[in-house]
């Protein structure tokens, strides 16, 4: 059986798409990934997104502001 080359879902810049699956990122994939990595640190994780979203907005300037936030951050907030 071939081996499948796994990829990992990671942005890709100036496009800021996922290297492995090609939609804009973060992924699904990366979403899970994240969660599961900042598991007992909500707010690391947040503040990681929010300089990656920082980061984007520069590169990403026809895209309005307060849709890379709902990209970057909105779900990754803690629910109540």
């Amino acid at each position: 059986m071939p081996r499948r080359r796994h990829r990992n879902h990671l942005p890709t810049r100036p496009t800021w798409r996922c290297a492995a699956c090609g939609i804009a990122w973060p992924c699904s994939a990366a979403k899970l990934r994240l969660l599961g990595e900042y598991r007992h640190d909500r707010l690391a994780l947040t503040i990681y997104l929010a300089t990656l979203q920082a980061e984007a907005s520069a590169q990403l300037r026809e895209v309005e502001p307060a849709r890379l936030a709902d990209r970057f951050l909105s779900w990754a907030r803690a629910r109540a």
